[in-house]
C-alpha cells in the first residue's frame, strides 16, 4: 500500500488524487494532507480521509481550522495540524509517507521538494516550477538518495512519456508552450 502526503489538496491536482485514492483504498493511505487557505475544503478531506497531518499556509487558517475540529467534536479527528514552511517539511518528510505529491502553485513547491527527497520520499512532482527554478539542485539531490520524481501534470508528463525509452540524444530541444495556467483565458 503507498501512503501518501498530497501537497495541494484543494487544488485541482490534489482533488484528483483524492478521488484515485477513495476508488483504491486498498492501495492508497491517505496520511498527510496540505493546502494553502482552503480552510473549509480541508477540512471536507480531513473528515473524509483521517489522516495524520494536515498543514496550512499559516497560524490563522491553522487556528480557523483547529477551531473547525473543536466543533465538530475534538475527540473525534486525530489529525495535528500544522503550517507555515516549518508544517511542509513535515509534511514532506513525514514519517508514514513513501510518496509525495508535490501539487503546490509555484515556488512554494521548492522547499518541500528538497525536504521530501532528504527524507528519502518518492515524488509524484506536479509543480514544474520546482524543476524550472532549480532543476539541476534537484534532479541532482534526489539522483544521489535514489529518488524517483514522476511527472504527473499534464506538460511535463506528456514529455517525460515523449522521451521514455528514446537515446536523449536524439533530441536537441523540447518546446513546451504556455498554453494554460494564467495565460488559459488570454486572446492569441
Amino acid at each position: 500500500m503507498k501512503r501518501l502526503a498530497i501537497l495541494g489538496s484543494t487544488g485541482s491536482i490534489g482533488k484528483s488524487a483524492l478521488e484515485v485514492a477513495a476508488m483504491h483504498p486498498h492501495r492508497f493511505d491517505v496520511v498527510v494532507l496540505a493546502a494553502a487557505t482552503s480552510a473549509d475544503l480541508l477540512f471536507d478531506q480531513i473528515l473524509r480521509f483521517h489522516p495524520e497531518l494536515a498543514v496550512v499556509i499559516d497560524e490563522p487558517t491553522a487556528n480557523r481550522l483547529e477551531t473547525m475540529i473543536h466543533d465538530y467534536g475534538a475527540g473525534r479527528i486525530k489529525t495535528r495540524i500544522a503550517f507555515g514552511d516549518d508544517g511542509y517539511d513535515q509534511a514532506a518528510s513525514h514519517g508514514g509517507v513513501d510518496t509525495v505529491l508535490l501539487a503546490m502553485v509555484g515556488a512554494a513547491g521548492l522547499p518541500p521538494a528538497l525536504a521530501a527527497i532528504d527524507a528519502g520520499k518518492q515524488i509524484a512532482l506536479a509543480n514544474k516550477e520546482t524543476l524550472v527554478m532549480a532543476g539541476d539542485l534537484v534532479m541532482e539531490r534526489a539522483q544521489k538518495k535514489g529518488i524517483r520524481i514522476l511527472p504527473v501534470d499534464s506538460e511535463h508528463s506528456a514529455i517525460f512519456q515523449c522521451l521514455a525509452g528514446n537515446c536523449q540524444k536524439d533530441f536537441k530541444k523540447v518546446f513546451l508552450t504556455a498554453s494554460g495556467g494564467p495565460f488559459r483565458s488570454t486572446p492569441a
